[in-house]
């Protein structure tokens, strides 16, 4: 479906299924240089057992409109703007590497609003090194190579996932290209990456919290280390928010190297 949003028509995937009054809404947010289909087989089982689907485009992403937020901050802002135009009161939040950022950050500043926000493949700081900040601007094409190398713990998804003998890292890839080249005034990729180096106000979100909070981590992540999530896990649970922790033995892509096990984490949470 399409939503206007800050002036902006907006792609959301539903799964297939309309927005029912009543029913609870989860909102998936994707990574950078990725779209609503990185959440495929999550968005669609939810949207076919009792929720709200809308797995997103980011402004300026794949078939979304408008200007690609250059922070975490601006992101956030958009999924306050993409509940009104939606006319959705409370939702769970969802989101992947840059997107688990913009959930946190969504969720600190809606407050009661957001009821749960899981954060899959999520670091902080989500630091960007110098290397691929630079490759990221002169040749993003070998960027998008770097990143989907150190992404990948698998060649090949469960069946459940994308189909079987699907080449992941292949799939990404080209759907990394793809949205690369869905917005000709913006290097989606170096503007992304440059959103998550900058993003320092991870701590002060934990403290205006509402939400339940769930850490879906790979333990063969090399893009976002399982370790470089427990600075927030541990102030999380020092501030006495309700927190969770799933580890999943994969790599950076949660969604399509474990997706089973990532929405059993996410069912799990989100029944709670």
């Amino acid at each position: 479906m399409q939503l206007l949003v800050n002036g902006a028509l907006t792609y959301c995937y539903t799964g297939g299924k309309p927005l029912q009054a009543g029913q609870p809404t989860v909102v998936f947010i994707h990574g950078v240089l990725n779209d609503h289909s990185s959440w495929i087989l999550q968005s669609r089982f939810m949207a076919h057992h009792g929720w709200n689907v809308l797995a997103v485009d980011l402004p300026g992403h794949a078939r979304s409109q408008g200007e690609a937020p250059a922070t975490v901050q601006e992101a956030a802002n958009f999924v306050g703007a993409l509940l009104d135009a939606a006319q959705v009161e409370r939702a769970a939040l969802v989101g992947h590497s840059w997107g688990s950022l913009i959930a946190l950050e969504a969720a600190a500043r809606l407050k009661a609003r957001i009821t749960h926000a899981a954060l899959v493949g999520c670091a902080y700081p989500m630091r960007v090194s110098p290397q691929l900040l630079e490759a990221a601007q002169a040749e993003p094409l070998k960027a998008i190579a770097l990143i989907n190398q150190f992404s990948r713990s698998t060649l090949a998804p469960p069946p459940s996932a994308l189909g079987p003998g699907t080449w992941v890292h292949g799939a990404s890839t080209a759907l990394n290209r793809r949205v690369q080249a869905s917005n000709a005034q913006v290097n989606l990729l170096h503007r992304g990456f440059l959103a998550c180096n900058g993003y320092d106000q991870g701590l002060q979100a934990l403290g205006q919290l509402s939400a339940r909070l769930l850490f879906v981590l790979g333990e063969q992540d090399q893009m976002t280390p399982a370790k470089a999530a427990q600075t927030l896990i541990q102030e999380a649970q020092a501030r006495g928010v309700a927190c969770e922790v799933a580890r999943v033995p994969v790599g950076h892509h949660q969604m399509t190297e474990a997706p089973d096990e990532t929405l059993a984490a996410l069912r799990r949470f989100l029944s709670a």
